[in-house]
């Protein structure tokens, strides 16, 4: 178990612990996209962003091969990062509304961002053996954030699926029957000692292109998800 973010971070990006994923990430930082052809790939896992005593934590999928996976943030560089960090900002969670770069001064308040996969995987798509693989660092980041973490947001069932093990391994209880991931779901998770403070679970779709293009997804459908677990949390 890693005693901080920081430290769980700097193993983090080192991991090679899935061939697929090593060398599809590697192939594309190789290859590039032709817009970017100047530009270095980050090309590693991608560890969480956001504050080590946040009070929310945001949970996708995995690293877009063109997004994260080339400049080495959650969700910066794409335009799933441009319907998220737009709408974090609406809410008061965000310093500013846009994502470009690891270095452009993005700051998150009280909200973190994370994935249950750290490395871009082909087609969008990990392995129920890689979500499996890469499941320890999310139960130690979990566990770094317990004491003062207090509402989830998950984009997408894949995320919904691979969180729900890791808050009952961290000591949340999952109702029966299992909570089943919709847009707008929510879900309160009673604390099991030493615990004791339960945890608030909100669903909300994808902010992918597939939904936010089509409409099945609004800039204001995220924003009602995220002011929702902002109350819940006790943030401003």
């Amino acid at each position: 178990m890693h005693r901080t973010l920081a430290e769980l971070e700097a193993a983090l990006i080192d991991c090679r612990a899935c061939p697929r994923l090593v060398a599809w990430r590697e192939q594309v930082a190789r290859e590039k996209r032709a817009a970017f052809r100047d530009q270095t790939y980050w090309g590693r896992p991608v560890p969480g962003f956001g504050p080590p005593d946040a009070r929310i934590l945001i949970v996708g999928l995995a690293p877009a091969a063109h997004g994260a996976n080339r400049t080495g943030r959650m969700f910066t560089g794409d335009r799933s990062g441009e319907v998220l960090y737009a709408a974090l900002h609406a809410v008061g969670l965000a310093n500013h509304p846009t994502a470009t770069s690891i270095d452009d001064g993005l700051q998150l308040f009280g909200t973190r961002i994370t994935s249950p996969v750290h490395c871009a995987p082909p087609d969008n798509k990990p392995t129920p053996t890689e979500r499996d693989t890469c499941r320890h660092w999310l139960v130690d980041e979990l566990h770094l954030l317990t004491p003062t973490l207090r509402s989830v947001v998950v984009l997408g069932a894949f995320g919904w699926q691979a969180l729900l093990p890791v808050l009952a391994a961290a000591g949340w209880t999952i109702p029966r029957p299992r909570p089943t991931f919709t847009h707008g779901a929510h879900y309160t998770l009673e604390p099991v000692a030493p615990l004791e403070t339960p945890l608030e679970l909100f669903g909300c779709y994808h902010v992918s292109q597939q939904n936010t293009f089509t409409g099945r997804l609004t800039p204001h459908m995220v924003e009602q998800v995220l002011t929702r677990a902002k109350a819940a949390a006790g943030l401003p």
